[in-house]
């Protein structure tokens, strides 16, 4: 089972001080949920006390209430090893509220359902060139995927608190894709086109629906499925097209409108191959997975980009040359505006997610070596290229772990709505 709620720093004392402000149940039902979601093992209700500076009656009552609503569930008490009866731990609840992560890209669509704990309860995906269908016929193909995942949730007892949906271009705070151009949009209203589907439940507080770039989602959702105290890294997503998401210090770094990360329009190759963004030698003509299939020879073959990865690693494992330099030469491309981005931010780590994610194996050296030669600190201050934790379906997972982790930010919206 894949966990989304490793710690970025728990709950301390002083937080006492945070809950005499404003609305106390508010803010000691945030407290104590977060407390249970980033603890190592199950708390119980006395050390949630202690660690907080809450009562012990008023953690008792604010447990009772998240209990009640489905949130949180006792875990089976630990084998006695002295006398009196052991405490009882406090773990997330899996049969309650349920995040849906959406993903368009250009030629699949995803669902995916996450519970409050973190599991990856279904993940579906649909194979389709998308680049010759309408925003509007591709939506509505995605809003019928998306009645199939509520359904699966439904039968599995979740409630969906939420859905987010993850895009390959430039998102507006309002939903508005400004430019998906491997996809052919422009100025997409996403949100007025799904207007009146029922993707998730309402809940106060909650967005219904949040539209973002994909690699940000992916990089949301690598931030708290990663390695613990993984941080600050760059998160780069490789399919058709090429994202980044940028994390410092546990935020997301969306830049001044939004629109960071776009690492696929880097120039590698200044006076290079022209570029469906208008520019020419860009870092997606070289290695996005076009590119990478067309130097393995393999254009033309029926390979959607969820099993494209798969078969270009089978055939790298199996010794193909042509494999081999074409991966080679793409990981050198990547190095190239990797290292530019780590010169730039002073990154330590760097993940390769989505497609990239089963071709790390033969991308990762190149990419070492390009930031070995070009990094100014490489030599005493070595930089992690490692592969995404959540794999290929980073964006979708991602989009659907961040409803969870609002309805964990703010559970008395979800406790309003099933009280």
């Amino acid at each position: 089972m894949t966990t989304l709620w490793h710690c970025q720093g728990v709950t301390s004392p002083s937080t006492a001080g945070a809950v005499r402000q404003g609305s106390l149940r508010e803010l000691n039902l945030a407290v104590v949920l977060r407390r249970i979601a980033t603890a190592d093992r199950p708390p119980s209700r006395a050390g949630i006390a202690a660690e907080t500076g809450l009562t012990r009656a008023t953690v008792s009552a604010v447990v009772d209430d998240l209990i009640a609503g489905r949130l949180v569930a006792e875990a089976e008490p630990a084998p006695r090893t002295g006398a009196g009866r052991p405490a009882r731990g406090l773990v997330l609840a899996a049969d309650g509220p349920a995040g849906l992560g959406l993903e368009v890209n250009v030629d699949y669509l995803a669902a995916c359902v996450v519970d409050l704990t973190g599991a990856v309860r279904h993940h579906l995906v649909r194979r389709a060139d998308l680049r010759p269908v309408s925003p509007a016929d591709a939506l509505e193909r995605l809003a019928a995927l998306a009645a199939e995942a509520r359904a699966a949730a439904a039968r599995d007892g979740l409630t969906l608190a939420g859905a987010a949906l993850a895009v390959p271009g430039l998102v507006d705070g309002g939903g508005l894709v400004r430019l998906a151009p491997n996809l052919g949009w422009r100025d997409v209203d996403v949100p007025a086109l799904l207007a009146g589907r029922p993707l998730a439940e309402p809940v106060a507080g909650i967005p219904p629906l949040v539209v973002d770039n994909e690699a940000n989602l992916a990089a949301l959702g690598e931030l708290h499925a990663g390695p613990p105290g993984s941080t600050s890294f760059l998160h780069i997503t490789g399919e058709i097209g090429i994202g980044a998401g940028i994390v410092l210090d546990g935020v997301l770094y969306r830049g001044a409108r939004g629109w960071s990360g776009e690492i696929g329009h880097i120039p590698v190759q200044p006076q290079g191959r022209p570029c469906r963004c208008g520019g020419q030698g860009c870092l997606e003509r070289y290695a996005g997975q076009e590119a990478i299939l067309a130097a393995a020879g393999l254009t033309g073959a029926d390979l959607p980009a969820d099993t494209a990865a798969t078969r270009l690693a089978d055939l790298a494992g199996a010794g193909d040359p042509a494999a081999l330099t074409a991966l080679a030469d793409a990981g050198t491309a990547l190095g190239v505006a990797v290292a530019g981005v780590v010169n730039l931010l002073d990154l330590d780590t760097v993940v390769l997610g989505g497609g990239y994610a089963p071709l790390a194996p033969w991308l990762r050296p190149p990419v070492v070596a390009e930031i070995s030669r070009r990094v100014l600190t490489a030599a005493w201050s070595p930089v992690t290229v490692r592969p995404a934790a959540l794999g290929a379906r980073s964006a979708a997972v991602g989009g659907a772990a961040s409803v969870v982790r609002r309805v964990v930010d703010r559970p008395v919206a979800w406790l309003a709505r099933s009280g």
